[in-house]
């Protein structure tokens, strides 16, 4: 969380807990016109939660993933052809989905899952 963001939520807690003190002190000594202060405070203290929830994240803060994908064995890529129409696939054809490596052949758009066949 941002320090703008905290700010925002540490202000609106402390309104809350005045509008809780003056409300309390309405009862003793019956001063109405603090319950005016009191609903005033509070709804400065809910639009700055509301404006400190709504804050979003400066675009330098935006987290890249990157996940490469590490074929077992003596897999090469030229020796992988589609399963339907026997075209061969690159390294950009196969993406993640779900933690799965899926195939889209680009010649016929058939997407299956890429599985290791055992090796015995």
């Amino acid at each position: 969380m941002k320090a703008g963001k905290i700010i925002l939520f540490v202000l609106a807690a402390i309104l809350i807990f005045f509008c809780v003190i003056f409300l309390l002190s309405i009862s003793a000594n019956g001063d109405v016109s603090l319950a005016l202060y009191a609903g005033i405070m509070l709804v400065i203290a809910f639009v700055l939660i509301f404006f400190a929830a709504r804050m979003k994240k400066p675009a330098d803060e935006v987290t890249n993933v990157t996940l490469n994908i590490d074929l077992p064995g003596g897999v090469s890529m030229d020796t992988i052809k589609c399963k339907s129409c026997g075209s061969p696939l690159s390294e950009k054809d196969i993406k993640m989905v779900n933690g799965a490596p899926m195939v889209t052949c680009p010649s016929c758009g058939t997407s299956y899952q890429l599985t290791e066949e055992p090796k015995w």
